[in-house]
């Protein structure tokens, strides 16, 4: 096998240290190797917690090391462009947390960056590298549930007394439909494999909390009649289902963005009056996002995921907050 990818963390976020960094621990292919903060000492703890080799007191330290392969984004998302772009321009490639800028437009200038640079640069939608999508999209096509009629969503959680939350900082892209709302967004342009014609989307701006969209409800038309209706929220109960309607059937996932327990892996189909269970092998999804890069980088496999996944995501995101802003259906 190959050497291992050595992964540099770009910050301290809750994200990288509960799921990414751990994830990175679980693979074969891929170790992380380096962490950064502008808190030195930050950055020394959370090495030393996470069982991190190095630790650097700045970004630019990290992107200087000639060791360092790949660079985990986890930044605030108004500073995702600025620092892959300069990942980029160091050699080096990147995953970047979702959504990938604050909008299509910052995402075209980073993909244009990485492709000048010949490195790879992946949104971290880790949910999709799930086996269970695969599962989902073969469903579909067999024909289980005969025509989709529709795609119902949601993503919601409640935070709204942690004050100094960058979530809800308007002007560094704060706001439930950048946060989680781009989960059922991107899930249903995955499921159908096309892209969205118009969306319609209330949202609820808390002036609380600058002014960011604590909670939204959406519908995003695709072509042939079929359509998205999904919510989204940062001050509301847990919830993240998805569920496909058919002519014929339907497919459930209870938990459809994060698989916490072997159990929460499973989906439901219901056809010929029947529900019953789909049992899908528990994989931590973080791993395999960092594995499917791994083969990317090493051996040349393409991005499972290109990187005009993402602006396309973006456009959709956009469109979505004008259309909240604006109080208007706005089309693609």
């Amino acid at each position: 096998m190959s050497k291992k990818l050595k992964w540099g963390i770009l910050g301290c976020a809750g994200i990288a240290k509960r799921a990414v960094i751990p994830g990175l621990h679980l693979s074969e292919l891929n170790e992380a190797a380096a962490i950064a903060s502008r808190d030195g000492e930050k950055a020394k703890q959370t090495a030393d917690e996470l069982n991190i080799p190095t630790a650097y007191d700045s970004y630019e330290a990290l992107l200087a090391d000639s060791s360092i392969d790949v660079i985990y984004i986890p930044l605030p998302n108004h500073l995702h462009k600025e620092w892959a772009i300069r990942a980029a321009e160091a050699g080096k490639h990147i995953l970047c947390e979702k959504p990938l800028a604050l909008n299509a437009h910052e995402a075209a200038e980073m993909a244009e960056a990485a492709d000048k640079a010949g490195v790879l640069l992946s949104e971290a939608f880790m949910y999709r590298y799930h086996p269970r999508y695969q599962t989902i999209k073969d469903l579909i096509a067999s024909g289980a549930i005969g025509e989709v009629r529709g795609i119902r969503s949601a993503f919601t959680f409640n935070n709204p007394n942690d004050s100094k939350n960058v979530r809800f900082r308007k002007e560094w892209g704060g706001g439930s439909i950048y946060d989680v709302g781009c989960y059922p967004l991107n899930a249903a342009r995955l499921l159908l494999g096309k892209e969205p014609q118009a969306v319609t989307v209330n949202a609820f701006f808390s002036p609380e909390h600058d002014d960011v969209d604590m909670m939204a409800s959406g519908l995003v038309e695709f072509e042939g009649d079929v359509s998205l209706t999904f919510d989204c929220g940062m001050w509301a109960a847990f919830r993240n289902p998805l569920e496909v309607l058919g002519t014929d059937g339907i497919i459930e996932v209870p938990s459809a963005f994060v698989t916490p327990t072997p159990e929460s892996s499973h989906i439901y189909l219901t056809a010929n009056g029947e529900r019953r269970q789909i049992e899908v092998p528990y994989v931590n999804s973080y791993t395999a996002q960092a594995d499917s890069l791994y083969h990317s980088i090493t051996n040349g496999t393409p991005l499972t995921f290109q990187t005009s996944d993402a602006i396309s995501n973006m456009k959709v995101i956009d469109a979505c907050l004008l259309s909240a802003r604006e109080r208007t259906r706005v089309t693609l």
